[in-house]
């Protein structure tokens, strides 16, 4: 739902660099290339931010 905060393999914070993976994905640029120019090296942290499905707009209103 939200992205976490922090890695939950390795424990890096990574939740502050998913808002610019998503604009510049949007925007054409490559995933790899993006994750590598935010310093996100680890394959956990990779698979966290390249896998996360942004569903907080669906479940919002049935708070």
């Amino acid at each position: 739902m939200i992205i976490p905060v922090r890695c939950f393999s390795c424990g890096k914070v990574i939740g502050s660099a998913y808002e610019e993976y998503k604009k510049r994905t949007e925007a054409g640029e490559k995933p790899e290339k993006v994750l590598n120019s935010l310093g996100i090296k680890r394959y956990c942290c990779r698979r966290i931010i390249v896998s996360h499905v942004d569903l907080i707009d669906e479940v919002a209103p049935y708070g």
